[in-house]
């Protein structure tokens, strides 16, 4: 009987800022509740902020896991991830961006793969450059979901991605509408939005998700989709949530 992989999954977008992080965490958290083993990889390697957004604190990063690979240490990722609860760990960013530089793309892959073959699914956090680590994860992921929001230069600059990926025959991912990054920003409808981008939005969060008491979650650590009024207090996006989450379960070949 073969090893039973789990699944990958990155947020991508074409500008910072547009709240890939915490609705990367807000994934996680509903995983959790469909009690899926959730990985959460930190690969903003220059400004990752996952452990900070958890208040984990962590001895080790990938930074030091791709140090013992290419020395032969490695023995088991969990020497090298910190827990946030019983579902979800991570594997923070360096805290030393200075050594960021050191951590090579060849050993990406590797990375994503072992890990697979111990959580349900392998949540990778971005930085919205398209240098080669995040190439080489976008090209191996088994699900990329872009994050846009209702602003006329990131709509521009996300039209470009997408067409690049569909040059690239990469069609392994799907669009996000984040109206609560900038609830006060409403410039186009939805119906411009896709004929802007000329693709679907396959999921959109609104601006109920918009939170003015939100540095509290980040003060106390907390993933505001494990908050047990989420689902009845922001139904709609618990359930955008929820289709993404199972969607990325349910996803087959990256390139069908």
């Amino acid at each position: 009987m073969g090893i039973k992989e789990g699944k990958s999954f990155c947020f991508f977008s074409a500008k910072g800022g547009v709240g890939k992080t915490t609705n990367l965490l807000n994934l996680a958290g509903i995983l959790e509740q469909l009690e899926k083993k959730v990985l959460v990889i930190d690969l903003d390697l220059y400004n990752g902020s996952i452990a900070n957004a958890l208040n984990c604190d962590f001895d080790k990063s990938i930074y030091n896991l791709v140090e013992d690979l290419f020395n032969n240490r490695f023995k088991n990722i969990s020497n090298y991830t910190t827990k946030y609860d019983e579902f979800i760990d991570i594997l923070p960013a360096p805290k030393d961006p200075r050594v960021a530089s050191q951590i090579e793309s060849k050993y990406l892959n590797d990375i994503i793969n072992r890990a697979k073959n111990l959580y349900d699914v392998v949540l990778i956090d971005l930085n919205h450059s398209l240098d080669e680590n995040n190439l080489t994860v976008l090209s191996n992921v088994d699900f990329i979901t872009f994050m846009v929001t209702n602003d006329p230069l990131d709509l521009k600059n996300l039209k470009s991605l997408i067409s690049i990926f569909k040059k690239l025959d990469i069609k392994n991912f799907k669009v996000m509408l984040n109206n609560s990054r900038d609830p006060f920003k409403d410039y186009y409808s939805p119906y411009d939005i896709r004929h802007i981008l000329n693709h679907n939005i396959d999921y959109s969060l609104s601006t109920d998700l918009f939170l003015q008491d939100m540095e509290v979650y980040n003060i106390k650590g907390i993933i505001v989709s494990l908050d047990r009024q989420f689902s009845s207090i922001m139904a709609s996006d618990y359930q955008a949530f929820l289709t993404l989450a199972t969607d990325l379960l349910g996803s087959g070949d990256k390139n069908e």
